[in-house]
């Protein structure tokens, strides 16, 4: 998890919006598709449709032959009072409820597609409470989200059904991706004290340790050839910062608010540090070509209430913004194809605080 809780923050950053969201019965994909989704200078969107109407919807990730999407929502409508993972396929339902693949218990997060496209990883929170947890926001007069410790990672096939328990640590493990080669899957967990990233076998075994810099390391992705892992990470270095960062993973919360990306090798070897911004720089996913990394970012405003997304270098050079809502875009993710990319925002969504999936055709 927690890719969802930055989003969560940036949601709660923005000001109170009244007015009604539009509704869902009538939504179409019909009716809000073609380029009267983009705003100017999205030069790199073409054919953009909105694949969900209403609710917070976030992390759609593609299946690997490219037709489907799987993804967490949370929509009264829907029955879902906390995020669960769905699945549609990538042009839409019509605004109609997607298919239900989590239990509709606890709360879930981070699903992704296995390499058969019959079964999906994501972690829940079910077999600690089947209830929605309660979301701290605030300690000592800090921003926070959580880190549940119920949260265990999950095999299951396309009817919802658990097919295997991959993780049963004490304390958080989520964020599974999986290699696009299908050798292994990433994830973070607090098995060792700290949130660091670990591999494991896509049956759950040789799970091996990959980062252990103190700080939040998480939201990691595999690079095309499957060699390399980016992700987004804090690094408290003053005495005094890492003191509040440990006393706060101690409650069971962290703080968002200072992220950087960063690449190593799937062992772990070679990291280094791809950005220096400032504010919240995460989301990150490798371009096709393997030399440029997508990712959402704050740094460009001062207030930290909007998120975009830029572009970069692998080697830190060439940062470029790549889309420009004035409120929220991220979770960008580009088909395993490489022809279209997925990623979620609050355009057009009625000025309320709901987050859509939206698709478009990718324009080098």
């Amino acid at each position: 998890m927690l890719r969802i809780y930055l989003f969560l923050f940036a949601i709660c950053l923005l000001a109170c919006q009244t007015e009604s969201a539009p509704d869902t019965d009538k939504a179409s994909t019909e009716s809000m598709s073609a380029d009267t989704l983009l705003h100017d200078g999205e030069v790199h969107f073409k054919n953009m449709q909105q694949l969900t109407f209403g609710g917070d919807n976030a992390e759609a990730y593609f299946s690997y032959d490219n037709q489907s999407l799987v993804f967490q929502a949370s929509n009264e409508k829907w029955g879902a009072d906390c995020d669960q993972i769905f699945t549609m396929p990538v042009t839409g339902n019509g605004g109609k409820k997607a298919k239900l693949l989590s239990t509709g218990k606890g709360r879930t997060t981070c699903s992704y597609f296995m390499p058969d496209g019959q079964q999906i990883v994501y972690a829940s929170t079910h077999l600690g409470n089947e209830a929605c947890p309660e979301v701290p926001r605030s300690v000592n007069g800090k921003y926070v989200w959580p880190v549940y410790s119920d949260f265990d990672i999950f095999l299951a096939d396309m009817d919802g059904n658990i097919t295997k328990q991959l993780t049963s640590e004490p304390g958080y493990d989520a964020e599974a991706t999986i290699a696009p080669d299908g050798s292994k899957m990433v994830f973070t967990s607090t098995r060792s004290g700290d949130l660091e990233l670990y591999t494991m076998n896509l049956d759950g075994t040789d799970v091996k340790q990959v980062t252990s810099g103190l700080g939040y390391d998480g939201g990691a992705f595999f690079s095309p050839d499957s060699k390399e892992l980016i992700f987004r990470a804090s690094r408290p270095t003053s005495d005094e910062d890492q003191k509040v960062y440990k006393d706060l993973l101690a409650e069971g919360v962290v703080q968002p608010t200072n992220m950087e990306l960063f690449i190593c090798n799937v062992d772990g070897s070679n990291l280094r540090q791809i950005t220096d911004l400032g504010g919240a720089n995460w989301a990150p996913f490798y371009h096709p070509s393997g030399k440029k990394i997508i990712f959402s970012s704050n740094h460009h405003v001062k207030s930290g209430r909007q998120f975009n997304l830029f572009m970069i270098d692998t080697n830190g050079e060439n940062l470029k913004q790549i889309s420009f809502d004035k409120s929220f875009d991220a979770f960008p993710m580009f088909s395993p194809d490489g022809k279209k990319i997925v990623f979620s925002s609050n355009r057009n969504n009625g000025g309320t605080r709901d987050t859509n999936v939206f698709i478009a055709d990718w324009v080098e």
